[in-house]
């Protein structure tokens, strides 16, 4: 979920900002809804469903609903089969422009056993979970640390 921190980078920190457009914080941002749940393939379709409520609540289009739910079901699968983390935290929040999606695990990073091999990796069925949240989102970022790993992702309204 997290990528190894470069060269010079302090042991134990990684942040990966995956794009340069992140919107400046709102003062109209508002917390539309929060869950923490076992990082278990259970809690993927209950967050799924927490996310299409979430953006039927707040009445976005079509294209913000499937963004939104996309997003969460890729980074919570992300927790679940790569973090070792035992629960996860996901929080939506909103201004007039975007919706944001934090999601948090208490798992340590682990790096790849082997190099991406890309020619082989387009016939796997996984793997392609943080290129989706980059397609869908106009902002991402990924931090991690010893106490774990967050993840953001921004969509334009």
């Amino acid at each position: 979920m997290t990528r190894p921190s470069p060269a010079g980078a302090p042991r134990g920190t990684v942040e990966t900002p995956r794009r340069e457009l992140a919107p400046a914080p709102s003062r109209t941002r508002r917390l539309l809804a929060v869950s923490a749940v076992a990082a278990a393939p259970c809690s993927v379709p209950l967050l799924r469903r927490l996310a299409r409520s979430v953006a039927r609540r707040q009445r976005l289009s079509e294209a913000a609903e499937e963004a939104l739910t996309v997003i969460v079901t890729e980074l919570a699968t992300n927790v679940v089969l790569h973090s070792g983390s035992p629960d996860l935290a996901v929080m939506f929040e909103a201004d007039d422009s975007f919706v944001t999606v934090s999601v948090r695990d208490g798992g340590r990073w682990q790096p790849r056993s082997a190099p991406r091999c890309e020619d082989a990796d387009m016939d796997a069925s996984f793997g392609r979970g943080l290129a989706l949240v980059e397609a869908y989102a106009t902002a991402t970022s990924v931090r991690g640390s010893a106490e774990g790993t967050l993840v953001r992702a921004t969509i334009a309204l």
